[in-house]
Parts: C-alpha cells; sequence; structure tokens
C-alpha cells in the first residue's frame, strides 16, 4: 500500500523531503501536494489551504513554523491524517498541545514528535549556539549588535516554555527535549550568538538520581536556512520514511 503524504512548507526540510521521494530513498510513500506561504500554483505546491485540504492524505509533515501548527494542526489531524512536527516549539503553548493531542485521539490519528526519551531526572539545560546571521530577524536583534560581535553572547537564559516562543525558528530541538523529559517549565535553555563557530552547537546536560550525562551536537548549517541545520531536514526524511515501514525504529 503506497501512503499518500502532504507537506506544510516547502523550505529546506520540505524540499530535504521530497527529493529523498524522488530518488527513492522513501518507498511506500507519495507526495500529494505541498502547502507554501506565498501565493503558488505549480506542480504540487499551492497557497490555498482548501485546495491542499482537498486531498485525501494518510500523514502531514509540518515543515513551515509554530504558525503553520497552530493554524493547520487540528484541520490535519480532523481530515484523518496523522501530523508530523517538526516546530515542537509551538507546544510552549500548553492549550494548544491539549488540543492537537485530544484532536488526534478523537479521530485515532497520531502527533508525532522528533525521537526522544529522557526520565528520572532532576534538571536538565540545553544550550544552543549558531553564529550571529542565524539569529537576524529574532529579538536578539534589539539586544546586541549581531554584526559587530567578536566573542560568544548569550541573548537568552531562561525557561524552554519562554525561549522557544521567543526564538520560534531556532531552538526547536530545546521543546521537543523538553516535553520527553521534565516539561517546558523546569527545563532551562541557554541561547548564544557565537561568531567562533559556523556550525550549529547543541549541548544537553542532565542531572539526577542516577549522576549525570551530557549529549552535543555540531552539526552543519542548511543550504537553504542559517537558522536550522541538515540534521532536521535528515530527521524528517527519516520520520516520512517510516510512516510506511513494516519496522519502525525510534520514530
Amino acid at each position: 500500500m503506497t501512503l499518500k503524504l502532504g507537506l506544510i512548507g516547502y523550505g529546506a526540510i520540505g524540499k530535504h523531503v521530497e527529493a529523498a521521494l524522488k530518488s527513492g530513498g522513501i518507498e511506500n510513500l507519495e507526495l500529494v501536494s505541498a502547502l507554501v506561504k506565498r501565493p503558488r500554483h505549480e506542480g504540487l505546491l499551492t497557497h490555498e489551504p482548501d485546495r491542499f485540504f482537498a486531498h485525501k492524505f494518510d500523514a502531514v509533515a509540518e515543515c513551515a513554523g509554530h504558525e503553520a501548527v497552530r493554524v493547520h494542526g487540528q484541520r490535519v489531524l480532523e481530515r484523518g491524517a496523522d501530523f508530523l512536527v517538526t516546530s515542537v516549539g509551538a507546544f510552549t503553548d500548553s492549550a494548544l498541545f491539549e488540543r492537537l493531542l485530544a484532536t488526534a485521539k478523537a479521530n485515532g490519528k497520531r502527533l508525532i514528535l522528533p525521537s526522544a526519551g529522557i526520565g528520572g531526572l532532576d534538571s536538565v539545560t540545553v544550550t544552543v549556539r549558531k553564529d550571529p546571521s542565524a539569529w537576524k530577524g529574532t529579538v536578539a536583534e534589539t539586544l546586541v549588535d549581531l554584526d559587530s560581535l567578536e566573542t560568544p553572547h548569550t541573548v537568552f537564559d531562561g525557561p524552554v516554555r519562554d525561549g522557544a516562543r521567543l526564538y520560534p525558528q531556532n531552538v526547536n530541538i530545546s521543546a521537543a527535549a523538553a516535553i520527553a523529559g521534565i516539561g517546558l517549565d523546569r527545563t532551562r535553555v541557554v541561547i548564544v550568538a557565537d561568531p567562533t563557530i559556523t556550525t550549529h552547537i547543541v549541548e544537553l546536560e542532565a542531572k539526577g538520581a542516577f549522576g549525570r550525562f551530557t549529549f552535543m551536537e555540531d552539526v552543519a548549517v542548511s543550504d537553504e536556512n542559517r537558522k536550522t541545520r541538515k540534521l532536521v531536514a535528515m530527521a524528517m526524511v527519516k520520520s516520512v520514511r517510516q510512516l510506511a515501514s513494516t519496522l519502525v525504529v525510534a520514530a
């Protein structure tokens, strides 16, 4: 059986998913349509939600940001499709999270988030470091002159619920870790504009009765969008591939 997939967003992540489908890297899946923001009717692309949702989808992957989750998430689930979310930071809005969970349950569908799993923790800190260009167009521009930075500068240090809301395109990984762990309010995120790096560095430190562990990613930046990592697009491809896989390992 071939599953029908829809995309909300056609930037760095959406294009990566489509390329994997076209290359044969994902089996038993067909990309039916992609919903974009700017007026466009070209091939599978449309900017009209009604035209997009006229299709029957088995799953829809969000690759467009927090607003896309808020505006389209419920409709995806109500129309009988699983909803894959990359912009996990949207769920700093607890009411939205609970509403989508309830909608998914009521319709026998799944709300699918990036894989993670952390338990038995007392404290978790996620530190996100990106070069200054990644913070252009964010509140960081009001805090520091990004163009003249010569040393790392912390632009936020506080609960993930607040950090992910203030920087909706940059720190979704912190929200994923928080939801999988001790929650959005108890998980701390430190956000750093760092002119000394060209990659994106994410460090997670967790402490509990078991002791302490740390984890670090030092990954390449997306060619299409300096705010995101190539790994995010690759992770979405993995999740999409497993929608139609007999064996699912850490979706």
